[in-house]
């Protein structure tokens, strides 16, 4: 037999005690307590405070992990059936609860069908909310009531002439009026699959866009008026440098359209499912 490893045994060494003390093999306990020659030792139970791999899902790990005991002010979220129906989707990955968006038009106008290039498919075109006509109606009532009144005090001073001036000032002020509720009825907001345009003008067009995969952040603000008559302001920022197209007020419905923007940019698959859910229902419906 051979002689075993290590330094020769020395009953003076004074490290010697540690070593034993770090070679000595660890206890097994028992429920009943430990096993023989270990009696001074303190008996640990396994159910206290642990449990068989707990806290991990799916996931095999050796021996036995800490459990946490629950927090007692702990209550669990509360989710009502209205928000679970809106969670709830069918095969097709279509939502089964209320839609968040409003039915996307079928045609585009004439005015933006020229815009529109064949294989660009036509998602809406939205009109500035009509506080956008606030300051020229504002005006001509404005002029309405002060150049009727200046109006009737010249005829009664016999000044003809300062009478026919004041109603051909009213007749301009009332012509720039219904010039701006024309442009406005002109002036579009236009989304599609490959990009976002506005277009206005009457006499001089001009015609903005931003393709979609440039658009690099997109965010809209509601004053407390917008949010009270639900308008805002959209802001949206591209990865180039020279931005045709920033900043867009006075958007009507800024909840829904942030919608219809964002589904486009990063849904769009979802988008053509629900438009041609939508175009067999019609046709379902027209056969009935």
């Amino acid at each position: 037999m051979g002689s075993p490893s290590g330094p020769p045994f020395d009953p003076d060494d004074p490290d010697r005690a540690r070593r034993e003390h770090d070679t000595e093999p660890i206890p097994r306990y028992r429920e009943d307590g430990p096993e023989s020659g270990f009696g001074d030792r303190p008996v640990f139970s396994d159910d206290i405070g642990y449990g068989d791999r707990a806290g991990y899902s799916g996931e095999e790990r050796p021996g036995q992990t800490w459990v946490r005991d629950p927090e007692p002010d702990y209550q669990p979220p509360s989710i009502s059936e209205e928000e679970l129906a809106g969670l709830r989707v069918d095969a097709s990955g279509m939502p089964l609860g209320p839609r968040r968006v409003l039915p996307l038009e079928d045609e585009p106008s004439s005015l933006v069908a020229r815009y529109l290039f064949p294989t660009e498919r036509y998602r809406g075109e939205w009109k500035r909310h009509w506080i956008h006509l606030t300051t020229p109606v504002l005006v001509g009532v404005a002029a309405t009531f002060v150049l009727g009144y200046l109006s009737g005090f010249l005829a009664g001073q016999d000044v003809g002439a300062l009478t026919t001036v004041a109603v051909l000032v009213w007749f301009a002020v009332m012509g720039w009026v219904a010039w701006r509720v024309a442009d406005w009825w002109y002036d579009r907001f236009i989304l599609t699959n490959k990009r976002v345009m506005v277009v206005n003008g009457i006499i001089t067009r001009k015609v903005a866009m931003m393709p979609l995969a440039r658009v690099t952040d997109m965010k809209y603000e509601q004053s407390p008026t917008g949010r009270a008559l639900n308008y805002g302001t959209f802001v949206l920022e591209s990865a180039g440098q020279d931005q045709a197209l920033r900043e867009i007020k006075n958007l009507p419905n800024p909840n829904e359209l942030y919608l219809r923007v964002v589904e486009e940019m990063y849904e769009p698959q979802a988008v053509e499912a629900r438009l041609g859910k939508e175009a067999d229902e019609a046709k379902a419906d027209d056969g009935a």
